[in-house]
């Protein structure tokens, strides 16, 4: 996991890792790039990590298991995962790590403080692809591009009007029963494996 410092405080229900554990952390992940030490060496490898791949981004979710699902679809797809804070629980939760089983090494994880902070770090070429329970083009429509950030907001709220008018591009996976919304996990595999067949990653 990488935690992405910003210029706010520390984050409530955010246990910190051991001296032993960070050292660990590092020895597999190294600094904000997520990559191991031995790649670090080449530029290339680096920039290609950091702009040229899709990623998740959850925007203050609120249920556990959710997130720890998504955090299993990203270590199957060698996806990162981005978490914006505040987060409705803790990054120890039972819940959480039982529902990523023990994949949870194998996922390249961003913490950001703030929408604000997350924001800064992309690149002109990442587009943010927002998501809607009601709102937007049916995602199968849509043309996604590889360096894509696909954003999905809190279980109960959505994302808020602030968030999705920062953006142009706005999906939505098509609805037709009596439900409000589809679960949040299952909404994330359906976009991002539609994502990867569109530009050709399956």
């Amino acid at each position: 996991m990488v935690r992405v410092p910003s210029s706010h405080g520390g984050s409530p229900g955010f246990k910190s890792p051991t001296a032993h554990q960070t050292s660990t952390r590092h020895e597999e992940r190294a600094g904000n790039f997520g990559l191991p030490f031995h790649l670090l060496r080449n530029p290339l490898i680096i920039l290609k990590h950091l702009f040229s791949d899709m990623q998740i981004v959850l925007f203050e979710p609120e249920i556990p298991p959710n997130t720890g699902t998504i955090a299993r679809l990203c270590a199957a797809t060698n996806t990162v995962l981005n978490l914006i804070e505040p987060l409705g629980f803790s990054l120890e939760d039972k819940y959480l790590k039982r529902a990523g089983l023990d994949y949870w090494p194998h996922v390249s994880l961003r913490v950001w403080k703030d929408w604000t902070s997350f924001k800064s770090s992309l690149s002109p070429e990442q587009r943010l692809v927002m998501t809607s329970a009601r709102k937007g083009q049916n995602y199968t429509r849509f043309e996604f591009e590889e360096t894509d950030m696909l954003v999905f907001g809190p279980e109960t709220r959505g994302l808020p009007e602030y968030i999705l008018d920062e953006s142009p591009y706005l999906i939505r996976i098509p609805i037709w029963g009596k439900v409000r919304s589809l679960n949040l996990a299952n909404s994330a595999s359906i976009i991002l494996y539609e994502a990867y067949r569109q530009t050709g990653k399956i």
